[in-house]
């Protein structure tokens, strides 16, 4: 059975994303982000701590399934305020996920099922 749970977890440095500014640089965003989830984290007059947060948990993903996807196929959003994650095109996995971000770092974790 523990075969099939995984667990994941990322730290990032929010500074990487705030040198980054959207404007300047779409494209790097649009190849990790979805238009939603860029859309979401826009509308905070801080974009960038909520950019490093679903990058966190892109990467955490990737460490609990242990496979290398495109940082794009993995779609974050929010329920009720709570972190989500699912694979685009995928109902292999189930997740329990959570976020924070406190300063100068966001973290993510992930506990990943292989159903």
């Amino acid at each position: 059975m523990l075969d099939k749970i995984g667990i994941g977890i990322d730290l990032v440095k929010i500074e990487k994303f705030k040198k980054l500014e959207y404007k300047n640089n779409t494209d790097f965003y649009k190849n990790i982000f979805t238009s939603s989830e860029i859309k979401y984290c826009l509308k905070f007059s801080e974009p960038y701590e909520h950019f490093a947060g679903k990058f966190a948990l892109k990467e955490a993903i990737i460490k609990s399934i242990g496979k290398k996807i495109p940082l794009v196929s993995i779609i974050t959003d929010h329920n009720n305020s709570q972190p989500t994650v699912k694979i685009k095109n995928s109902s292999e996995y189930s997740f329990m996920v959570t976020l924070s971000h406190e300063d100068e770092f966001a973290v993510a974790v992930i506990i990943s099922a292989k159903l």
